[in-house]
Order: structure tokens, then C-alpha cells, then sequence
């Protein structure tokens, strides 16, 4: 029986024999190339049942000529590797047409589990889309871990209708990721609508979204169109949809259920085409045990989960977002400069705030130090002027008390005299996962510095771990 003959194409010769051999003890038969013009010169004798090729080689680019490839053979798998790790890499491998894109360094046994399965499907045929190889048009920058797995997921969506639900920590860039999947995607032409729902009082919510007639409430002295009928043929992102209020999450059900919505105060039905990506910093399923969310409207908008790391778990991509915002935002061609110790205390810093609050921080010190090369003293000193003015700022939280006030102040006694679990086990509820999920982070799931920190006996740790099925080795 003839073996499946696998073509690796890349100029860096280390990278060559480590797929190769892998590759032979899989089974397969391999030819190599170094470049271009050998891997064309290979596709066109009809010697391959599979293609792994670098982007960038001596002599062309990869990109330009996958056309070709499947010009001549469209149903060649091809796989893309690349150092290169933007999400514009990954969609244009994807657009392309290739069978799914690595990002070097990669992991040799989920290289073979993709030639697996790529020989086995023997990949479709994919739209050809020319796209522009160039910078990101967002910030979606980082070459880690955790966000070449967000590059992939979205890469693969771009076609898609599907809804999406981001989760993440505020400042994550939860709306970025949001206007790419639109920007990229074949609703680009149409309107990309965002809402904030903690930011729209309880009571409009309703006529926000789905609008309302002149006269239908106090106030209503107009006609008013709402967001789903303004993105119609586009892109509705639900920012904060955890903030969502029950009644509002119930009629919002319906849409999407029956693609048609009544205005508040209407009685005719309204057909809608938007494509639906919701965005939330809480924890939707805590948010269902205490019934401030509906479990089937949670099912219904989480079908594509995409979730951000804080910027604490990929502080490796601290230099690039850096130097993005510098460039960004610098006055003078001094401020260029940044010490390689400044850096590296900028990832040292924890980032309570994520990337929005290092952008504001390296956007006010080119601001006030316009002539200056950014060291690490002038680093250290506007950290504590930061966490200073994070402690005496009066709108800032100071206390658990707080939070939890403004937390119950958010329902009404009606929901608060409903609630099933009653209210002081709901808050325990709402409180001690967190609480957990934060000090297992940063102890390195070490039970024994844990239970140190919380006061708690180990055994007892132990069984609240279990009690609320937290699964320690992914956290």
C-alpha cells in the first residue's frame, strides 16, 4: 500500500529533520524543500498528499503562492506554520485555504494530530479571499500561548454566523475582538452595533434594544429605533450581558429563537437578521445558580466560547503591546526609548486593570515625559503614583463591603425575596469561587500556601474545591 507523502517546506534545516523524523515514525513518507520554487516544483510532479510550509522562505512567500497550489490541486491539505503570530497571519492562512496554521514554536504532538487529521478529511475546499498581509487594523497584538489559540479559534469564524460569547476581565479587549470577528467577516459591509448593558438604566434596556412607539411610556415623546433594527444585516455585540435583566434577557431569548422582535408599545412583529456576540466579565454560570441569569438563554449564546486571559497570565506580550502604544501615542522620538529593566518590571506588574490600564499608563508617561527615554526609576516612580491615586480615588471600591453593596443594589426586593437559594447563600455563592479561582492562580494551585493565605485548614480547602467542581489543573 502506497504511504502518504508529506512535503515540508522550510529554510531553517532544524525545523526540517525534526518533522521529518516525527513524521516517518508516524508512518508517513516525507520530501523536503528549503524553499518556494522546491515545494512548486514538488506539487506540480503530483508528489504530495500533504503540504507543511513556513510563511516567510528565501525566495517567496508562502502566501503567494498557496494560490497556485490550489489552483493545481484544490484539494491538497496544507498546513501553515509561521513566527509571524498576528491574528492577520492566521486569517490569511485560513482564507486562503489551508487546513489550519501553527505558530512556531509548536507543539510536535498537536502537528501530528493535525496531519491526521488533515489526511483523513482530505480538506474542503475553501474560499479564496486575497487579504493584505500586513499590520493588524486592531490591537489584537501577542505572540503567546493563550492568544495564538484566540487567533485560530477567530481565523475559523470569519465565515461564520454562529454567536459567539466572550468572556474575560475588564480591560482584556473583549470589544476588539468583537469588531474583528465583524470587520473580517462576510457581515463587514453592514453595521457593527455595540450596547453596554451596565451602562443603560434597567428600564430603558428594553427600549434600547428593540426601540419604541411615541407615547408607549412616560417620556416617550418619539419614535425611537432600536439596536436590533439599526444592525439589521450586521453585527449586535451585547457588551456586559451578564448586567442583562432578567425581563430584558427573556424577550432577547425570543429574538433569537424566532429572528423577529415588538417594539415597546407595538403589536406588529419585526424580522431581524443580526448576527449575535455577547461579551460578559462575570461568570454567567455563578450568575444562573443565584438566578440572575437564564440558564437557557446561556446555552442559547454560548456557542462559540472565546475567552481572554488577563494580561498577568501573557505577560510575555508586554514588550509589544508597549511599543504599539508608544508608537501610538508618542510626542517625541525620545520617548522611543525604553529601558530592557523597565520592561521588564512592566511585566512584573500585576495589571489589575489589564491592557486598558497599560495603555493609559504608557500613554500618560509619554504625555508628561515627552524628552525623556522611558527608564526603569521613571517606571517604578508612576507606579506608585498609579496605585496611590487607585487608593484614594473616592469612586474606587475601597472594601469587600462595598462591592458587595453595589452588587445587591443592581435588584430589586422583588428579586431579592425570589431568590431561591436565599439571599446570604447566594452571595457566599457569588463571592468564595472567585475568591478561590484568584488565590489558586497565584499560589500555583500549592494547596499548602492556599489554605496559608485563606485560613483555612488544608482538608477543609480541599472540600470546597470539590464541593464547587473546581478543577485546579485549569486554572
Amino acid at each position: 500500500m502506497k504511504k502518504t507523502n508529506i512535503i515540508i517546506a522550510d529554510d531553517d534545516k532544524a525545523i526540517r529533520v525534526v518533522l521529518e523524523t516525527a513524521l516517518k515514525r508516524s508512518g508517513y513518507d516525507v520530501s523536503m524543500t528549503e524553499n518556494a520554487a522546491g515545494l512548486w516544483g514538488l506539487v506540480q510532479e503530483n508528489f504530495a498528499d500533504l503540504i507543511i510550509t513556513d510563511v516567510v522562505m528565501p525566495d517567496e512567500n508562502a502566501f503567494d503562492l498557496i494560490p497556485k497550489i490550489k489552483k493545481l490541486n484544490p484539494n491538497l491539505p496544507i498546513i501553515v506554520m509561521s513566527a509571524q503570530n498576528t491574528l492577520m497571519t492566521a486569517i490569511t492562512a485560513n482564507e486562503l485555504g489551508a487546513f489550519d496554521y501553527l505558530p512556531k514554536p509548536f507543539d510536535i504532538k498537536e502537528l501530528l494530530s493535525i496531519v491526521n487529521r488533515a489526511i483523513s478529511e482530505k480538506n474542503k475546499s475553501n474560499e479564496k479571499i486575497s487579504l493584505d498581509n500586513g499590520e493588524d487594523i486592531f490591537p489584537l497584538i501577542g505572540r503567546s500561548k493563550p492568544m495564538q489559540e484566540i487567533y485560530r479559534v477567530m481565523a475559523r469564524l470569519m465565515h461564520s454566523d454562529l454567536t459567539v460569547l466572550i468572556t474575560g476581565e475588564s480591560g482584556t479587549g473583549k470589544e476588539l475582538i468583537a469588531k474583528a470577528l465583524h470587520e473580517f467577516g462576510d457581515r463587514k459591509d453592514s453595521t457593527f452595533v455595540p450596547i453596554n448593558m451596565a451602562a443603560i438604566p434597567r428600564e430603558l434596556i428594553e427600549s434600547e434594544l428593540f426601540g419604541h412607539e411615541k407615547g408607549s411610556f412616560t417620556g416617550a415623546i418619539d419614535k425611537k429605533i432600536g439596536k436590533f433594527q439599526i444592525a439589521d444585516g450586521g453585527t449586535l455585540f451585547l457588551d456586559e450581558i451578564g448586567d442583562m435583566p432578567i425581563d430584558a434577557q427573556t424577550r432577547l431569548l425570543r429574538v433569537l429563537q424566532e429572528g423577529e422582535f415588538i417594539t415597546v408599545g407595538g403589536t406588529t412583529p419585526i424580522k431581524t437578521n443580526v448576527r449575535i456576540i455577547a461579551a460578559t466579565n462575570k461568570s454567567l454560570l455563578d450568575q444562573i445558580k443565584i438566578g440572575a441569569f437564564r440558564e437557557d438563554l446561556y446555552y442559547r449564546i454560548n456557542v462559540i466560547p472565546i475567552i481572554l486571559p488577563p494580561l498577568r497570565d501573557r505577560n510575555e506580550d508586554i514588550p509589544a503591546l508597549v511599543s504599539h502604544f508608544i508608537s501610538k501615542n508618542v510626542i517625541s522620538k525620545e520617548t522611543n526609548n525604553i529601558d530592557q529593566d523597565a520592561l521588564n518590571y512592566l511585566k512584573s506588574y500585576s495589571w489589575p486593570g489589564n491592557i486598558r490600564e497599560l495603555e493609559n499608563f504608557i500613554k500618560r508617561i509619554v504625555t508628561l515625559y515627552p524628552n525623556e527615554s522611558i527608564s526603569l526609576e521613571l517606571i517604578k516612580e508612576e507606579l506608585l503614583v498609579l496605585n496611590a491615586n487607585r487608593l484614594s480615588d473616592e469612586s474606587t471600591l475601597r472594601s469587600l463591603s462595598d462591592y458587595v453593596d453595589k452588587y445587591l443594589s443592581q435588584f430589586t426586593i422583588d428579586e431579592l425575596i425570589n431568590d431561591e437559594l436565599g439571599l446570604y447563600q447566594s452571595v457566599l455563592v457569588e463571592f468564595e469561587r472567585p475568591i478561590l479561582n484568584y488565590v489558586m492562580k497565584r499560589t500555583n494551585n500549592n494547596q499548602i500556601k492556599a489554605s496559608q493565605i485563606l485560613g483555612l485548614n488544608r482538608n477543609t480547602l480541599r472540600k470546597k474545591l470539590r464541593s464547587l467542581k473546581m478543577d485546579v489543573s485549569k486554572l
